[in-house]
């Protein structure tokens, strides 16, 4: 790029995955990023923006020029288009609708009459399916001259003639079975499939669980609407990844990296206000307590100890608590077993540590009634962190709240302030 070689830039992105391309893009600066984008053949267009974060995608569209977007959507899997719709210009969509055949308009509506984030926004209705009724010598004969079937086709569907799903047949068993057997003899009879308004993550999950390549969506009466494929669900597997490492922080998994500083400033500006504001109370909480620490200047030193230790124990509590949320592996009925074990692990690490750090404060300050005061918090505070761990992620997902997003500023507001007065107040009763 420092030399201007446009051309050798261009051979290099030829070679390249859009995947790759979508790594790179990422990767660099706007004002370089445009200038890449431009270099890309138009055919991987379309390819490299299902590739890339939301805030990379708005600003190559951006910065891409009308008709080779409109040729590079309409050139895309049916559910990709639907991925790439709500970020495109109100011009290109209609245009990319205009150049759709009837079957493929109809087949994109169908996806995007489903929320995003579950199974009927995932799926991709290229099924193949056949008939229980027939041979195997006639579906190689169907699927030979159709000429090509979808990718990540590991398995035909077998429907009625009201398009119910009855089976799956897997491509590794018509490949290996005598042809003149029926569908109905070698198909599974009870695939496993998912109902099309399953939430994504539920969807990965079962994918996960039961080792899927793909799996047919359903509506509540059988009827077969689509398919689901690995390569999607990787996608969602990602997204949830990035999600729980960003959200507690108040990030966007999706967010630019290189966007305007004005942009990330404005973006992040309410949960740095949400943290002041739980600071500012905490420094309330102190306030009534001024004079026993003029008084007992060492509280001053040891304070943050006892909040600390409670903001780790709890950290570790909502962690656990936030991902067996996300799995389903914690649930109503199992909620209280929960929280009574988390309970008894903060009373024997609160009494272990407890002790460790009245003995640095009788080393330090020479203080057998101060070591007594922090013990006790600590133990108090981390019985607290436990409870609050287990109660905040349930109860927050209840109203609809994403645990993972709401938990940590409430984890630490609830241990700063339960750890400060409780610190500080049985010092004023103990050594005031």
């Amino acid at each position: 790029m420092e030399q201007g070689a446009a051309d050798e830039i261009r051979e290099i992105l030829s070679d390249l995955h859009p995947a790759d391309i979508g790594n790179l893009l990422e990767a660099i600066p706007p004002e370089q990023r445009h200038i890449v984008w431009e270099l890309v053949h138009p055919e991987l267009m379309g390819e490299v923006l299902v590739e890339v974060p939301e805030g990379v995608r708005t600003d190559l569209v951006e910065n891409a020029d009308e008709q080779a977007l409109v040729a590079a959507t309409s050139a895309l899997d049916t559910d990709d288009i639907a991925d790439l719709i709500p970020d495109l210009p109100d011009d290109v969509i209609a245009q990319v609708m205009f150049t759709l055949d009837t079957q493929e308009r109809q087949r994109l509506d169908t996806v995007l009459s489903y929320p995003e984030d579950t199974a009927g926004g995932l799926m991709n209705i290229d099924a193949v399916t056949v008939r229980e009724e027939i041979t195997l010598d006639v579906v190689l004969r169907y699927l030979r001259r159709r000429g090509e079937i979808p990718e990540h086709t590991n398995e035909l569907y077998v429907v009625d003639r009201d398009g119910h799903l009855v089976g799956s047949l897997l491509v590794v068993k018509l490949l290996i079975t005598d042809e003149a057997q029926r569908v109905r003899d070698v198909m599974q009879a009870e695939p496993r499939k998912i109902y099309v308004m399953t939430p994504a993550r539920e969807v990965a999950a079962a994918f996960e669980r039961y080792n899927l390549v793909t799996a047919p969506v359903t509506d509540e009466n059988d009827y077969l609407l689509g398919r689901i494929t690995v390569d999607d669900v990787v996608d969602v597997i990602r997204e949830e990844a990035d999600h729980s490492v960003m959200a507690p922080a108040g990030l966007s998994e999706e967010e630019d990296l290189f966007a305007p500083v004005a942009r990330s400033a404005r973006n992040r500006a309410v949960w740095l206000g949400v943290n002041l504001i739980t600071a500012i109370l905490a420094s309330w909480v102190i306030s009534f307590f001024e004079a026993t620490i003029k008084q007992v200047v060492a509280l001053a030193v040891l304070m943050p100890i006892v909040a600390s230790m409670g903001g780790n124990a709890g950290t570790q509590t909502v962690t656990l608590v936030v991902r067996g949320l996300a799995l389903g592996t914690i649930t109503d009925s199992n909620a209280k077993r929960i929280l009574v074990k988390e309970l008894l692990v903060s009373v024997f690490n609160g009494m272990i540590w407890a002790l460790v750090v009245a003995i640095v404060a009788v080393v330090w300050y020479g203080n057998q009634l101060l070591a007594l005061v922090i013990g006790l918090a600590m133990v108090i505070n981390l019985v607290v962190a436990a409870l609050v761990g287990v109660f905040i992620p349930i109860t927050v997902r209840k109203f609809g709240i994403d645990p993972a997003l709401a938990s940590g500023v409430g984890l630490t507001t609830v241990t700063d302030v339960v750890g400060f007065f409780v610190f500080l107040g049985l010092a004023t009763m103990l050594l005031i």
